[in-house]
């Protein structure tokens, strides 16, 4: 879920265009989860091949990555997520009962035949295996398109990669980047240019946008650790936060107050004890220096078999993606 920082946050909305030629490191796991949520059938169900595997991230996956690529020239690299950190163990639990929950209240919509309301309470019942992940993977192998393994947090190696300079910016609908040490956020790289809104049962329209980590915190008179404070009284995914308190707010107490040790006794004492170890989490987390950016060979009779063979897509769409990502190449070797 990440932090919700919204009502302070300092964009600019953008074109997919104005994206060209910018390397973009994305939160991988973030982005199947999306797939997830949305690629489903009318009832809510997944979408999924002739053994019953789930095939909605992969679908999501091939034609929106080929086409960032391919349309508007946009260099992608994918980070996943690795082992997360302790303090994240509760955030996990909570989802589960969450996902527990709107699976129940999906099943008994479906059920009454209200296929409105099952699809609004399925898009929050996603599970991301860790066959999926693999399943992704090798679809980006195909592809020739680069991914990352994080040792920890996704969102963290993609800061530190967009922080040394290897890429433009962080790609990912949470703010966690940005404590993580992301110079530079872009959110809704959608083509469809629209969200849906699970609790509304309908869509939103979208653009891209992106924040810069440098001129927010200037806004605000800030620096990252108290950010990384205000994010704390807010609670994070590592924490939970002060009841009552939001961005707001907490920008206020923070631009008063400093740090949270400065703060009035009967606010620190609501405090989690562990701010500490989560400041740690963002300030210093795992991440891996030695990666690779180079676009790979398009493996087509890969493609055929794990795709078509294997997974039941059409081939008439995969060879569709094929000269799409072919023309994206040559594009590349003629820049």
């Amino acid at each position: 879920m990440g932090v919700n920082l919204t009502p302070i946050i300092i964009k600019e909305r953008v074109n997919l265009k104005d994206l060209g030629g910018k390397w973009i490191a994305v939160d991988a796991n973030g982005e199947l989860y999306q797939f997830l949520a949305l690629i489903r059938k009318r009832d809510g169900s997944p979408l999924t091949d002739a053994q019953g595997r789930v095939t909605s991230h992969l679908i999501g996956l091939l034609y929106r990555s080929t086409r960032l690529i391919s349309d508007f020239g946009i260099k992608l690299v994918f980070v996943f997520d690795g082992k997360p950190p302790l303090l994240k163990k509760e955030e996990i639990e909570r989802r589960q009962e969450v996902k527990e929950r709107f699976l129940r209240e999906y099943e008994a919509a479906k059920a009454r035949g209200e296929l409105a309301v099952a699809f609004s309470k399925s898009v929050m019942t996603s599970r991301l295996t860790p066959d999926m992940i693999e399943d992704a993977k090798n679809l980006l192998n195909l592809l020739g398109i680069p991914y990352v393994q994080a040792p920890g947090e996704g969102e963290a190696q993609a800061a530190f990669m967009a922080a040394r300079g290897d890429v433009w910016a962080v790609g990912s609908k949470d703010y966690d980047s940005l404590l993580f040490g992301a110079p530079r956020l872009v959110r809704f790289m959608t083509i469809s240019g629209k969200e849906f809104l699970p609790s509304k049962g309908k869509f939103r329209p979208l653009k891209p946008e992106v924040i810069q980590a440098e001129t927010m915190l200037a806004h605000y008179g800030i620096t990252r650790e108290q950010l990384i404070d205000l994010a704390i009284l807010v609670g994070t995914d590592f924490n939970r936060g002060i009841k009552g308190i939001g961005p707001k707010t907490a920008l206020k107490l923070v631009k008063e107050y400093g740090a949270i040790e400065h703060l009035p006794p009967e606010l620190r004492l609501k405090v989690d004890k562990n701010f500490n170890a989560v400041r740690e989490v963002f300030l210093h987390p795992p991440v891996c220096e030695d990666y690779s950016l180079e676009y790979g060979p398009l493996e087509e009779s890969g493609l055929y078999e794990f795709l078509c063979r294997a997974r039941g897509f059409s081939a008439e769409r995969v060879e569709m993606v094929i000269r799409r990502m072919k023309a994206a190449g040559e594009s590349r070797v003629q820049a």
